[in-house]
């Protein structure tokens, strides 16, 4: 199939098998459920090495491609903090870690509404604490993540710049939802995958009686002052379009290294569909390449 062809493809089964699933009126439990099946077509490359372990309390994937990757990622799954796991992004960041040549670490962190807000940033920062107990150098380590993962990532960064812990190397974000609000969406001419109401819905069960301008809740509203490089890639058929953009703003106004990717014609989080669709491919490549040239590995600490 030409790749025209299978981005036309990939789109309706976006809208007519995948968005149907993201309804409102849906049980959370059923969409886990769902959203886990439909993940199944996005497969890591062949050769990709998956392990997986408990730690601090959590389940973790410890995905590799090489026998000797050099650095840690640590990926934020999406699904808006009541679906995902590291089981539905395998094919994900299995071809992060093959772009990256990293060791890339997944946690299966707590998602509402069982576990509402700060019950996923404080996983997040209790794993990254403890790889910096295990003497990794934060110059060794890059954060990354998709949709809420990737405004996780942001707002871990945020708390543990007020906490005075060392920042890591970069941030790799495809797609953040970093504006919990929703007050900003944008209007594409088509919207294959999210909408409103679930996102509205989605937001309600992580924020419970919090504040949604709480900037460890949407970091848009945080000083991003200090944070590291970060990359940002969105489609142009998405309803979190903007917030892509204003982050990338915002980054900009407080002096932050910042690279914002627009993919024409390509969805929500299109980068799962790497090594099937040539675009998705080259946004992932494009995404290791940017945390190989930030992390700083040291000699002795090369080899995971």
């Amino acid at each position: 199939m030409n790749q025209k062809a299978l981005e036309f493809a990939l789109r309706q089964t976006m809208r007519w098998l995948v968005s149907p699933m993201l309804k409102p009126s849906v049980p959370v439990r059923l969409q886990r459920q769902l959203i886990s099946k439909a993940y199944l077509t996005s497969r890591p490359p062949k050769g990709c090495h998956f392990q997986e372990i408990e730690a601090e309390g959590m389940a973790i994937n410890r995905v590799s491609y090489t026998e000797e990757p050099r650095g840690i990622v640590m990926y934020l799954h999406g699904g808006g903090f009541i679906c995902g796991s590291p089981t539905t992004h395998r094919g994900l960041t299995g071809h992060l870690a093959k772009s990256s040549n990293t060791m890339v670490i997944v946690p299966d962190y707590r998602l509402a509404p069982e576990n509402p807000f700060p019950a996923a940033l404080d996983d997040a920062e209790k794993l990254y604490r403890a790889l910096l107990d295990e003497e990794h150098p934060p110059g060794a380590i890059s954060f990354a993540g998709d949709s809420a993962g990737g405004g996780l990532a942001v707002a871990l960064c945020l708390r543990l710049k007020e906490k005075r812990i060392p920042l890591p190397a970069s941030l790799t974000l495809f797609s953040p939802w970093v504006d919990l609000s929703n007050d900003h969406l944008y209007s594409p001419e088509q919207e294959p995958l999210l909408n409103r109401q679930w996102i509205d819905k989605a937001a309600r069960l992580y924020c419970g009686p919090e504040s949604r301008a709480n900037p460890l809740i949407s970091p848009i509203h945080g000083d991003l002052s200090g944070l590291p490089p970060m990359l940002i890639q969105v489609g142009s058929e998405e309803i979190l379009m903007n917030d892509s953009q204003r982050l990338a703003d915002a980054a900009k106004r407080d002096g932050v290294e910042v690279t914002l990717d627009i993919y024409n014609s390509l969805w929500h989080v299109f980068q799962i569909h790497a090594g099937e669709l040539d675009r998705a491919t080259r946004a992932v490549d494009d995404a290791g390449e940017f945390i190989r040239r930030h992390q700083e590995i040291e000699e002795e600490n090369a080899h995971l």
